[in-house]
């Protein structure tokens, strides 16, 4: 070998190979057991200590908590049932729908519900039921099934069968109303014929009017507060009630009392006139109607010593009376949750209506003589045809109690006062509420239309003051402000407008154009 020429590795005859293959196995493997040395010694940098806190088990965790798992398995049925309600077919007829659910035994509507709340409610039941679960209830109530007519029987309002007399009275308000109807559509029609700019002034003319109304007098009227006032219709004399049991009557020209009805045990709460009352007739016509608290209700004439007549005793508080237009039949509202109608040519209740689920506190006839407007502690009132017995509209809206309602002149508008310190105007034409007056910031006690032309709206109210509206636009005119109590109640006059108002502190007062 010559010289600077590198030395060969070692190796010796043919296994040389084989031993040189495994040095270099024992030498690789020499170092790596002395890097894993070096790694595993403690103190050194490149393995910091492992924290105590760390699991670094490679065994897998399961959580073994049963709500955890529950709720999960809630939450997925929950899913499952919302897909099965969108895929149920439900019917869309109401009356269907209301059957299927009284087959599975609910309620075939709640508060405030309606039709598509319904159906959406009977697919909610279907699907936690099962879609088969009406067949399955129909197939157990099949032998008890009833019949068709016995099924539409509940859908259907029922009437208590009246007296002969009842359908005779029904046939004279038939035949007053429909020529009263005719002439006040004919009236309507030739007013709507004026022209609009004659029209406005008018109303210009009773807007100025309004607003320069002020105290013409006030009279102590009692010694107990007043709880009602009523003109007489040809407009000369006031007659009021009291909680004293005393009903008097007051000449409107000088305040000067003329008569006092005494007849009544008990809180007087309402006092009104018959239509052709006159003051001229004989003393045994009939000319004013009172009711009290105990139940009474006690017809006058001219003499003030004995009423005319009473009312068999109803057992149970009486709040208003009013005549029907054509004289002949007294309406009455009771506190058990009832008003009656009685023909005063037969001395007879011809009419016991129910409909009010607490006591009817208020009732108002249309000029025509063919609806009744009642209003109840239930805060609904409702519209009866006196001519079917049936409700023909519902005034729904008011929050609380209805203590006042009056008709319009002009025969489809009528304005209630609620407890719930507010006055609604409502169209029967419409069939709704057309406005509501935020009136007073007490209980409304008193509503009235002008009864001219119905042109505007008088309210009283707890809040001791007397509001007038002007009708169409409802614009406050004039707040009438003197009583020093609860104001009572309020009436205009038939002839000039003038406004009569009673109030807690014993007073009457007469309020006009100054």
């Amino acid at each position: 070998m010559s010289e600077g020429e590198d030395s060969p590795t070692p190796a010796s005859g043919g296994g040389g190979g084989g031993g040189g293959g495994g040095g270099d196995r024992q030498w690789y493997a020499s170092i790596d057991s002395a890097m894993a040395e070096e790694n595993s010694a403690p103190g050194s940098p490149a393995s910091p200590a492992t924290p105590a806190n760390i699991h670094t088990s490679n065994e897998y965790m399961e959580l073994d908590e049963p709500e955890i798992l529950d709720e999960k398995k809630a939450l997925l049925e929950e899913f499952e049932r919302k897909r099965r309600a969108r895929m149920i077919h439900v019917t869309t007829d109401d009356s269907e729908v209301k059957q299927q659910l009284r087959q599975l035994g609910e309620p075939i509507c709640l508060f405030g519900e309606g039709p598509a709340d319904r159906r959406n409610r009977l697919k909610e039941l279907l699907s936690r039921l099962g879609e088969d679960a009406l067949k399955k209830t129909g197939a157990g109530q099949q032998e008890v099934e009833p019949s068709e007519q016995d099924q539409q029987r509940p859908e259907e309002t029922w009437y208590h069968e009246g007296p002969e007399s009842l359908k005779e009275a029904r046939m004279f308000l038939v035949n007053y109303s429909i020529p009263r109807a005719r002439a006040r559509l004919k009236r309507e029609h030739l007013e709507n014929m004026v022209p609009e700019a004659t029209r406005t002034a008018k109303r210009q003319e009773v807007q100025n009017k309004l607003r320069s109304f002020s105290l013409l007098s006030s009279q102590n009227a009692d010694g107990r507060p007043v709880s009602y006032c009523s003109f007489s219709p040809n407009g000369k004399y006031l007659a009021t009630s009291s909680w004293s049991g005393l009903v008097k009557l007051w000449t409107v020209s000088n305040c000067r009392e003329e008569q006092v009805f005494s007849g009544h045990n008990s809180y007087v709460d309402c006092v009104e006139w018959h239509p052709n009352a006159t003051l001229n007739m004989e003393p045994s016509a009939l000319n004013l109607v009172s009711c009290g608290r105990d139940g009474s209700v006690q017809l006058w004439g001219l003499n003030g010593e004995e009423p005319l007549g009473e009312l068999p005793s109803l057992e149970t508080r009486v709040s208003r009376v009013k005549f029907h237009p054509s004289g002949r039949f007294l309406g009455v509202c009771v506190h058990d949750n009832s008003w009656r109608l009685w023909d005063l040519e037969t001395e007879e209740e011809v009419l016991f209506q129910e409909g009010h689920s607490k006591p009817v506190y208020c009732i108002d006839f249309q000029n025509d003589g063919s609806l009744a407007a009642t209003g109840g502690m239930d805060a609904y009132g409702r519209l009866w045809d006196v001519r079917i017995g049936r409700c023909v509209m519902f005034l729904t809206g008011h929050q609380n109690a209805l203590l006042a309602v009056n008709w319009s002149p002009d025969g489809f508008h009528l304005v209630t006062g609620s407890e719930d310190n507010s006055a609604r105007v409502w169209d029967v034409r419409q069939r709704r509420c057309v406005y509501t007056i935020p009136a007073h910031t007490g209980i409304v006690t008193g509503v009235r239309y002008d009864r001219i032309g119905g042109q505007y709206i008088v309210t009283c109210s707890y809040d001791g003051s007397v509001r007038l509206w002007c009708h169409g636009s409802f614009q406050a005119m004039r707040a009438l402000e003197g009583h020093g109590q609860k104001v009572m109640g309020v009436d205009i006059s038939p002839t000039d407008g003038i406004i009569a108002t009673c109030s807690f502190d014993r007073t009457f007062k007469l309020w006009g154009p100054d």
